[in-house]
């Protein structure tokens, strides 16, 4: 059970992220020459939300989630199939910058595996599914991520993403951070003290989030002051985008006929996107496509107020007293 500062914090979450996007902007325009500073925090303040999200689901119901070969199925095709001709679609609506393009396209191609798993669990989703999903979901994306780049756009700029800081990434914010959740779960087994451990995560999810949103928008937010009309013009698309992914999410898990919880968890998965992790790959870029960084976290926001309507939509929309039909 959450505690009340826990509770305060989720039902004020958005407010408090954009909170902490404000004073990030602020900082930023205040103090610009700090800006290698707040970048150089995202990597620690990033793992440890990561982290953070890893210890809500227990991993001990996790290999009966890897048996499900129908359930992984569909989350593949969905988000390596259907979601680049979405994606395809939207894109094709509307004239963005290359930069602004591959902040989108970093975006919107790569599933979300880390705060998903979070999401659906209190909209009543499967979430154990979903992290047992995680490993196999960002593997795909590693190789499919090259590839739906050069398609879209050509080589390039495909070129200009290098696949050195997308393994970086994997590593330091997917890898480390499971581990050290798997251990505190074990040592959850025998002390007491993992039980703290994660309990306090549990509570730090919300300002861990707000941390990451800061330093991100103080270190970017200088370079790009000027071009904030191309960040509006990607709200539409984005907003868009999480709208027909729950459309097309309730249709396959009726197709498929899948549990309410698989279905539910379906639907989160083809429209959360993996924004925070591939955040380094844009980071990493040329300072020609410091507004790339930005495109991201702002999807990032756009997707969070999304997810709030999702946890009170998707559950009428989904019963769980009944099977899919």
């Amino acid at each position: 059970m959450n505690s009340p500062v826990t509770e305060w914090l989720e039902r004020h979450q958005i407010v408090i992220y954009l909170g902490g996007l404000v004073a990030g902007a602020a900082v930023g325009l205040a103090w610009p020459a700090a800006g290698p500073t707040w970048e150089a925090a995202i990597y620690p303040v990033l793992g440890a939300l990561l982290y953070a999200t890893f210890l809500q689901v227990p991993f001990t119901k996790l290999s009966a989630a890897f048996r499900d070969i129908k359930f992984l199925t569909a989350l593949l095709v969905l988000n390596f199939a259907v979601v680049p001709l979405v994606v395809a679609a939207l894109t094709g609506l509307v004239s963005l910058s290359q930069a602004v393009l591959l902040g989108v396209l970093l975006t919107l191609l790569t599933p979300c595996i880390d705060y998903v798993i979070v999401f659906c669990g209190l909209a009543g989703g499967n979430s154990e599914r979903l992290l047992a999903a995680a490993p196999l979901l960002m593997l795909a994306q590693m190789l499919a991520l090259p590839a739906l780049l050069w398609l879209f756009v050509g080589s390039d700029l495909a070129d200009i993403v290098e696949v050195g800081p997308f393994v970086e990434a994997f590593l330091i914010l997917i890898v480390l951070p499971l581990t050290l959740a798997w251990a505190t779960e074990a040592l959850a087994t025998r002390h007491r003290s993992g039980h703290v451990i994660s309990s306090a995560m549990s509570t730090a999810m919300v300002p861990l989030m707000t941390a990451t949103l800061f330093v991100v928008v103080a270190g970017q937010f200088p370079k790009i002051s000027d071009q904030t009309d191309q960040v509006v013009r990607v709200v539409p698309l984005y907003a868009a985008f999480l709208l027909i992914m729950a459309l097309i999410g309730l249709v396959a898990g009726r197709l498929l006929r899948l549990d309410a919880g698989r279905s539910r968890a379906l639907v989160f998965s083809g429209a959360t996107r993996n924004s925070l992790v591939v955040l380094p790959l844009a980071l990493a870029l040329p300072d020609a496509y410091a507004i790339t960084a930005v495109i991201v976290v702002t999807q990032t926001l756009i997707e969070l107020v999304g997810m709030v309507i999702y946890v009170r939509v998707i559950p009428r929309l989904i019963p769980a007293t009944a099977a899919t039909q």
